[in-house]
């Protein structure tokens, strides 16, 4: 009888898994490499149960889970544009290009696909609507800094719902010309523009096609990062559930939607640890979300998770046998967000602030001194950076790709990740594997390693695109 019931339940997982998949999701976490994964379920584990081990994220507890090479056509490390198209089109291009292949020929994506078939299709993302990654979705340009020219690409894809922070060059060319804004395009193609969650759910009901980005005064490059959340900021959260609740309205043809979790690799470039495991977070919290909606449509929903490489080459551990992870829950902001309250010292001070200053910031922001102990070299390292830049007035601002961080921010997180015993090996991507998650229908395909190229041929096997 028993044998019977394993059977039963094993033919109803499968008959699940080889289902058409009407309902798609596809989340990317840019920069989100193994480690990172890893290293959130570790973090978690010390913070919230107090204990050495994991405590899963949503998505890792998914029935599939695997890995995925990221090399490009022109490196075997690649960049957010190769492997955006990589992911979107399923062909290898060269760095920098958006839904073009290394000859400049524009490649279908899966998203375009998916419309052709009659689907709803949704590109979200927690940066700029115009970015690599969501680009990669819409847009075809040879150069992944084409803003103005990847915006214009937008309504031509035609897709019902896209979000994000908003758009970088609006109204400026890639030749730094000005040009016309794209906003009245969007509206002229039919687009309800919604600045802010609040705007959206006022706008939703009347909306055919719609496009959420943040309110005007916010940052038009990124939502701000999970650690730095203020009452009002729009989630990555609120997003997907806004998608959702749009490509629903009034459609039982189904959906795809590509979410982007972007600032994970942003934390990354910044060899920000603490940073970096709040955003793994955050975008667990936009997964949880498609996974309740998967368990009302368990026969049509896929769920597919991964990255477009891996970003930073964070190490766990730094040569004992040991980590202390747990000594990341005393960092209360982003190294962005603390290099910020160290120039508002220096404005508040008119650039005399003494070291007693700096210990009490530091103190009150990463818990240094007060809640960690920190070593006669640590404190040296400080102490020194703190002699340079604010009794010499020697201030040079650590440089990552995305930010430009005040030189006693940058030492302060170097330390605060040494006491963690959390190491990198760069500022930059790496080819690192990255992890490759799959539940619903279809996910049988996801079996196996594979390379980045072969998630969207999947994909639209499984929806039969």
């Amino acid at each position: 009888m028993k044998r019977l019931i394993y059977f039963l339940l094993f033919v109803c997982v499968a008959v699940f898994a080889n289902a058409q998949a009407k309902y798609v999701f596809y989340f990317i976490g840019d920069g989100m490499g193994v480690n990172q994964v890893n290293g959130t379920e570790m973090y978690r584990a010390e913070i919230q149960k107090g204990r050495i081990g994991v405590e899963p994220l949503t998505f890792t507890q998914f029935p599939v889970g695997t890995m995925a090479t990221t090399f490009s056509a022109t490196n075997s490390v690649t960049d957010s544009s190769a492997a955006g198209t990589a992911l979107a089109t399923g062909a290898k291009t060269y760095n920098g290009a958006i839904g073009m292949d290394d000859q400049k020929n524009t490649l279908q994506t899966v998203a375009e696909k998916a419309k052709k078939a009659g689907k709803k299709v949704g590109v979200t993302t927690s940066v700029s609507v115009d970015h690599a990654t969501p680009a990669a979705f819409y847009a075809h340009q040879p150069n992944r800094s084409m803003y103005y020219e990847i915006a214009t690409d937008l309504p031509k894809a035609n897709f019902d719902f896209y979000a994000g922070a908003g758009f970088l060059k609006p109204t400026t060319t890639f030749d730094k010309k000005e040009a016309p804004s794209v906003f009245p395009m969007f509206e002229e193609a039919g687009y309800t523009i919604a600045r802010g969650y609040n705007d959206y759910k006022a706008k939703a009901g009347n909306a055919k096609k719609m496009i959420l980005i943040q309110e005007e005064s916010a940052d038009q490059s990124c939502l701000p990062y999970a650690i730095d959340r203020e009452e009002g900021d729009l989630t990555l959260a609120q997003i997907t559930e806004s998608a959702i609740d749009f490509l629903t309205k009034g459609n039982n043809k189904g959906f795809f939607l590509m979410v982007e979790g972007g600032k994970i690799d942003w934390a990354c470039h910044g060899n920000d640890a603490a940073t970096t495991f709040h955003e793994v977070m955050d975008m667990d919290e936009a997964i949880k979300i498609a996974y309740e909606f998967y368990k009302k449509h368990p026969k049509e929903t896929l769920i597919v998770v991964t990255a477009d490489h891996e970003t930073g080459g964070i190490a766990l551990g730094t040569g004992k046998y040991a980590l202390n992870l747990k000594a990341l829950e005393n960092q209360k902001v982003s190294s962005e967000k603390l290099s910020k309250k160290i120039s508002d010292l220096r404005k508040a001070k008119d650039n005399h602030v003494s070291w007693e200053d700096v210990k009490e910031l530091l103190s009150e922001q990463l818990g240094l001194w007060d809640e960690l102990p920190v070593s006669w070299e640590q404190e040296k390292k400080l102490r020194d950076e703190y002699e340079k830049s604010f009794v010499k007035n020697k201030v040079e601002f650590a440089e990552s790709l995305y930010a430009k961080t005040e030189p006693m921010a940058a030492k302060a997180k170097e330390v605060i990740d040494e006491i963690a015993m959390v190491s990198w090996a760069s500022g930059n991507h790496s080819a690192g594997y990255v992890p490759v998650f799959a539940i619903g229908a279809g996910s049988n395909l996801f079996i196996g390693k594979m390379d980045n190229t072969e998630i969207p041929k999947r994909i639209a096997k499984a929806a039969r695109y």
